[in-house]
């Protein structure tokens, strides 16, 4: 047998020679097959923009989202496959209310992200589960400031300036780099996310999408919801410009 996955791939409990869980890459590939999200974490704030694909017209606007509240002060947005999305939603939501009325106050992002990576890990260790195909990225306020935290098909979790997943993550990620987050306002971060989501946008492979943007920031008085519809508007009205200037410019080359 070699490490190259044969033998090796059979059960998510088994390591390869080389120290690798494949069934863990592989999920890893679910999410990089699923549309961009972008995480955007300002000195006053959070945004999430999702890349939501349509395989078709006929499917009803809005249906399928991809970010989700978790509690008033918590949201998840996440790349991958859908329904494993739904599922860790769901966990993250039954955790926050296990939290709330067990010591009868929010829950505590920390100990959310703990409890979050601990059950995703939990799928790793088991020959009779296999690991969730999504990679969410949790939104959140706390006394420290905003928070931005990406967990991983492993378990694992980290906080973020910026960040993205999906099928575009390395264009996403090079456009974030750009950035000066620290002194950005969350409005302009606002413009920026739907920017990056329209520019990493494949039209041939991808002609139908919807671009989802969610916030969490003083201006929303510390509560993650949608942003609302005139910044929305703003925001692809500013991407679509800017991407009718990136299309002039290559014609002018």
């Amino acid at each position: 047998m070699t490490s190259i996955g044969t033998g090796y791939d059979l059960s998510v409990s088994t390591y390869s020679p080389d120290g690798r869980l494949f069934q863990v890459e592989y999920a890893s590939k679910a999410v990089d097959n699923s549309g961009t999200a972008v995480g955007l974490r300002t000195k006053d704030g959070v945004v999430l923009a999702v890349e939501k694909i349509i395989p078709t017209n006929l499917e009803v606007p809005g249906s399928n989202r991809r970010i989700y509240p978790i509690d008033k002060h918590i949201g998840f947005a996440s790349s991958g496959w859908l329904p494993d999305v739904k599922s860790l939603v769901e966990r993250a939501r039954d955790e926050a209310w296990e939290y709330q009325s067990t010591y009868r106050v929010p829950t505590s992002p920390k100990i959310l992200s703990e409890r979050m990576g601990l059950f995703i890990q939990a799928y790793t260790l088991y020959s009779s589960v296999r690991p969730f195909g999504a990679s969410p990225m949790m939104a959140c306020m706390d006394e420290d400031g905003p928070q931005l935290i990406v967990f991983e098909t492993s378990g694992a979790y980290y906080g973020y300036k910026g960040c993205a997943t999906g099928k575009a993550k390395q264009l996403a990620k090079t456009e974030i780099e750009k950035l000066d987050l620290e002194n950005m306002s969350i409005r302009d971060a606002i413009k920026e996310a739907a920017r990056i989501i329209y520019s990493v946008h494949d039209d041939s492979k991808d002609k139908l999408f919807e671009l989802e943007l969610s916030w969490i920031s003083e201006e929303s008085n510390r509560q993650f919801c949608k942003v609302p519809k005139e910044l929305y508007d703003e925001a692809v009205q500013y991407a679509q410009k800017s991407g009718d200037s990136d299309m002039e410019d290559d014609e002018d080359l």
